[in-house]
C-alpha cells in the first residue's frame, strides 16, 4: 500500500494494564497527561503520532481461564493491521503472564514475548515492511510486598520471582533477531512499582519510561 500522504512518523504501544494507565490508587486510569504513551507524545510533538494500545490483564501468549480476550498473540494481528502504517511497535508485557495459574517460570514467560514479537515482525502493517521496528519493554518487575497487597489472591504466591527474571532471560533472545530492539524498564532512573499494589507504574514511572522511550525513538532517526 501507498502511504506517502501520512507524513507522521508512527508509534504504537502494545501492553497491559501498565500501557493502559492503570492507577491502583484511584482503581482507576491515570489522566492524558500521565500515561507514558501520550507523555511520550507531548515529548516527541509534531511529526510523531503515538497509539495507546493497552489492556489490563493482557498476557502475550496465554488465554486466561477467568477473563476472555487477554491472550496477545491471538489480536495482535489485527490491531497492528488496524494501526497501518506503523513505524515502531513498542510491546511491553510479561506482568500478568507471571501470574500462578499460568504456571510458567521466567525462561518460559520470556519464549511466550519472542514468539508475540516474531508475529508483529511479519504482520503487514509496517510503512517499509523490510524495515520493521520492534522494541521490546520489559516492565518494572513487581515487587515482593505484593503478596500482602491489593492483588495478592489474583496474582498468586512466586510472582515477583518470575517477574524479576524476566529480563534476563528474554535479552539474549532477542538480541539476534532482525528489527528488534531492548530496553529494560528497571535500568531507567526513577522507574518502579507503586507501594499500593507493588505492580502497577507510579506516575513517576511512566514519565521516566516516557523519556527513555523518547531517547530510543530519536536516535533512531
Amino acid at each position: 500500500m501507498n502511504y506517502e500522504n501520512i507524513k507522521e512518523r508512527r508509534v504504537l504501544c502494545f501492553g497491559d494494564s501498565n500501557t493502559y494507565g492503570y492507577d491502583p490508587v484511584r482503581d482507576g486510569r491515570y489522566g492524558l497527561e500521565e500515561r507514558y504513551p501520550t507523555v511520550l507524545q507531548s515529548l516527541l510533538g509534531s511529526g510523531w503520532s503515538v497509539v495507546e494500545e493497552g489492556l489490563p490483564g493482557r498476557t502475550a501468549v496465554f488465554d486466561d481461564p477467568i477473563t476472555e480476550g487477554m491472550n496477545g498473540l491471538r489480536v495482535i494481528t489485527p490491531i497492528l493491521m488496524s494501526h497501518a502504517p506503523l513505524d515502531t511497535v513498542t510491546i511491553m508485557l510479561g506482568t500478568n503472564d507471571s501470574k500462578e495459574r499460568f504456571g510458567c517460570n521466567s525462561y518460559l514467560i520470556a519464549q511466550g514475548i519472542v514468539r508475540l514479537v516474531k508475529k508483529a515482525l511479519t504482520t503487514e502493517c509496517w510503512r517499509d515492511n523490510t524495515r520493521p521496528d520492534v522494541l521490546v519493554i520489559v516492565p518494572p518487575c513487581i515487587t515482593p510486598a505484593y503478596d500482602k497487597l491489593m492483588f495478592r489472591d489474583a496474582m498468586g504466591t512466586g510472582c515477583h520471582e518470575r517477574s524479576a527474571g524476566i529480563a534476563a532471560q528474554l535479552e539474549p533472545m532477542l538480541r539476534d533477531i532482525p528489527g528488534v530492539r531492548f530496553l529494560d524498564a528497571n535500568t531507567l532512573p526513577g522507574a518502579g512499582c507503586s507501594p499500593v499494589d507493588g505492580m502497577h507504574m507510579t506516575v513517576e514511572s511512566h514519565k521516566a519510561l516516557a523519556h527513555g522511550l523518547y531517547d530510543a525513538l530519536t536516535r533512531a532517526e
